[in-house]
């Protein structure tokens, strides 16, 4: 029962509807908003609203019973002006689907559709609309609402579309997905002084000169294999930007990466105790703050085979290509609460890359992306 070309028209308009409004991490209301509208027609059993923030959960029970089977997208944009001229791009400056969520959700949408014509036979689907996923909060917030536990699944899956991938081809494999990360700041703050006597204060700027390059080291990347490791520097500010005045305070940011969630750890734990001693060596006070914590992404073996005889099924090529990645994702949490995969849905090989300001999401994965998860949720619930 696919979708008809009546729904790709609808959904297309959807997709581009969302796009045109992007909202940030924890700001998705008008977004939620949009969904709750979309999903109204297909009549879940259930729809669970304000999930950890602006989240939504939509319900279709089975006649018997079964295994709870989740199915996530993400709601919300990023930071990022969106440069394009295109008759639907973003209408907020500043703010953009540069990440290709707006396509995710409407994906969801449209397995909404389905499920509305033919319930499950057994157990229930749960589709997941999650908030604040670009800063690594919002999995958190959703596991621990008190609502999440009526609707705990005992299988998630999820996916992402990829850039440079063939369009509509499938990477999947077992075991680790995406990084784990964390972004770091460290401040160093000493004392100010006159430009004309700067031993009459205490300048961060020595230690920081070492600390660059060290930092760096803990982390050199390399090939993504057991161990790996890699600091990033994302940003630094040291003074006031005033030629009279010698500087007091410093601020350095940078983005620990690791495989697997105990090496980040471990590459943490080395950062601060690298800056603590730099510190304590240049008569510098340091504090820390951690951001956007994600932890690794893994896909169960079990998951992982359940998806393949859903794309064997539906005929969609694929393999492991591109896997596992740098980048990070917040879907990771779910692994600890349901048997959990993800896969990455090619968006073409001249498909900007995520992030990018011109980037935007395929239409022509929507069917495809729909068309997988259906099959996913027939093989288990039937």
């Amino acid at each position: 029962m696919p979708l008809t070309n009546h729904d790709i028209v609808e959904l297309t308009e959807f997709r581009r509807s969302l796009h045109r409004r992007p909202e940030l991490s924890g700001e998705e209301a008008g977004t939620a908003q949009a969904i709750i509208g979309a999903l109204a027609p297909c009549a879940p059993d259930r729809v669970v609203t304000e999930l950890g923030g602006h989240g939504v959960a939509a319900v279709f029970d089975g006649d018997a019973d079964g295994p709870t089977v989740l199915i996530r997208s993400e709601l919300d944009a990023l930071p990022i002006e969106e440069i394009s001229d295109l008759p639907y791009r973003s209408e907020v400056p500043g703010k953009g689907h540069l990440c290709g969520h707006d396509g995710h959700s409407t994906i969801l949408v449209g397995l909404a559709r389905l499920l509305a014509r033919q319930r499950p036979a057994r157990g229930r689907a749960v589709l997941l609309f999650q908030p604040a996923e670009e800063n690594g909060a919002g999995a958190a917030a959703v596991l621990a609402d008190p609502q999440f536990a009526a609707i705990a699944p005992d299988w998630a899956f999820a996916l992402h579309n990829m850039p440079g991938l063939p369009l509509g081809r499938v990477s999947l494999a077992e075991g680790p997905a995406n990084c784990a990360s964390v972004g770091l700041k460290i401040t160093l703050t000493g004392r100010t002084a006159h430009a004309s006597t700067p031993d009459d204060g205490t300048s961060p700027a020595p230690a920081l000169a070492r600390l660059i390059p060290a930092l760096s080291a803990l982390g050199p990347g390399g090939a993504l294999t057991p161990g790996f490791r890699l600091a990033t520097l994302t940003h630094v500010t040291m003074g006031e930007p005033a030629f009279g005045i010698a500087p007091g305070a410093a601020e350095l940011w940078l983005t620990l990466r690791a495989l697997q969630d105990d090496d980040l750890t471990g590459l943490l734990h080395g950062a601060t105790e690298l800056a603590r001693t730099e510190a304590a060596a240049a008569g510098l006070d340091v504090a820390f703050s951690q951001h956007d914590l994600f932890l690794a992404c893994s896909n169960d073996a079990e998951a992982v085979a359940v998806l393949r005889r859903a794309l064997d099924s539906e005929g969609i090529g694929h393999d492991a290509d591109n896997l596992p990645m740098r980048a990070s994702e917040d879907f990771g949490r779910f692994g600890g609460a349901a048997k959990s995969a993800m896969f990455l849905l090619g968006s073409g090989p001249d498909s900007p890359a995520l992030h990018n300001p011109d980037f935007d999401f395929p239409d022509s994965l929507i069917p495809i992306g729909t068309r997988i998860f259906h099959r996913t949720l027939r093989d288990l619930l039937g």
